[in-house]
């Protein structure tokens, strides 16, 4: 088998050409159940159809891994650390994961996601008057046993996709492009980091430059930033895909303590040969709420993700194009240390530990 392809993470709508391309011992696990998909997902051949919507809607809101590992390196600013660590302790006490610590094996998360693509966005990115021009609902399971060792299965509209880490290589298996090895630092799952994973909020969030107080929805709030640093944005590009920034901020809540929204952005640039530079620019912006004790712990059960993506460059000629997602989220059930779950459940699928064996790998191996 051939090298696997690396997991892009902007949207590519022409990936179902490429894999059209592709022979039937590839990706493609079945040529009858491409046809099948295309059948059915394929009413007209608009540049965001219903098909490619559908695409960009699992692609982008499905898995998406948070900015930085779980292994954060030091700030160099020692005043920026304390006031970072102040507000950590104050989320620490908020939620309660401290009694846990050293005691949670595993995680295991159930949950209903609704998922549309809306009316492209008016002047600043806002529309009085929005309508989903596609809404699916869906469900997922989610499995955790540290931040980097995970696995998530959503079900949208009748399709799947799955991703997983074992802490050393991640993957993603999409119905059109099967299963893709990640490229840059092993992340954590970025829905884990959506008020479900204290801990791992914490931990992540501790080395964080703070930067000020602003209020959102309403709520006053602490913000604390983190940055992919330059080795984790280049180990993420190729040679037609060049990561260029990818930051996130977490607003923690004054009153409380809580973890209340998250906002992260990406910018990718994208250039094939002999042609002119694309631009992505993905903002995902989420509010986290419904927090409710679990054997203890504060736990956020509800939330809401409003998802902007641009493309502009020289080659468009009508300007910038802007497509707008939202996904309303709801946790049925968590609990911690799940019994019989082990080592095993974060196996990788037989192509990705073909193509990239455990014993050339470390938590800083080149992962997407």
């Amino acid at each position: 088998m051939g090298r696997l392809a690396p997991l892009s993470e902007e949207p590519n709508i022409n990936e179902e050409e490429e894999a059209t391309n592709r022979s039937s011992k590839g990706i493609l696990r079945s040529t009858q159940t491409w046809r099948n998909w295309i059948k059915t997902h394929l009413p007209s051949l608009a540049l965001f159809n219903k098909r490619s919507d559908f695409k960009v809607l699992l692609s982008v809101l499905g898995c998406p891994l948070f900015p930085v590992s779980a292994h954060p390196k030091l700030p160099l600013n020692e005043q920026v650390s304390s006031t970072a660590q102040y507000i950590i302790q104050h989320f620490t006490a908020a939620t309660g994961c401290r009694k846990l610590e050293g005691k949670v094996k595993n995680i295991f998360a159930t949950g209903k996601v609704i998922m549309a693509m809306v009316d492209e966005p008016g002047p600043g990115g806002a529309s009085s008057s929005s309508t989903a021009t596609l809404s699916e609902k869906g469900c997922f399971v989610m499995w955790q046993m540290v931040p980097n060792k995970w696995l998530i299965e959503l079900v949208l509209g009748g399709h799947k996709v799955a991703a997983g880490s074992d802490g050393n290589v991640a993957w993603r298996h999409t119905p059109w492009l099967g299963v893709h090895a990640a490229k840059g630092g092993v992340r954590p799952l970025r829905r884990a980091l959506q008020g479900l994973d204290p801990m791992a909020i914490a931990a992540v969030f501790s080395p964080a430059q703070y930067m000020g107080e602003k209020q959102i929805s309403g709520v006053d709030c602490f913000v604390l930033k983190l940055s992919a640093d330059q080795t984790d944005l280049t180990e993420r590009s190729d040679s037609t895909a060049e990561m260029i920034k990818h930051v996130i901020f977490g607003y923690f809540s004054q009153r409380n303590g809580l973890l209340v929204h998250l906002e992260d952005s990406y910018l990718t640039r994208i250039q094939s040969p002999g042609a002119y530079p694309t631009y992505w620019e993905t903002t995902m912006s989420t509010k986290i709420e419904d927090y409710r004790t679990v054997e203890g712990v504060m736990i956020a059960h509800a939330g809401q993700t409003n998802v902007i993506i641009t493309r502009f460059g020289d080659n468009l000629k009508m300007g910038a194009a802007i497509t707008r997602l939202e996904e309303t989220w709801t946790i049925d059930d968590l609990a911690f240390n799940v019994p019989g779950l082990s080592m095993d459940c974060f196996i990788p699928p037989k192509e990705v530990q073909k193509d990239y064996p455990k014993k050339n790998f470390d938590w800083r191996s080149p992962l997407h």
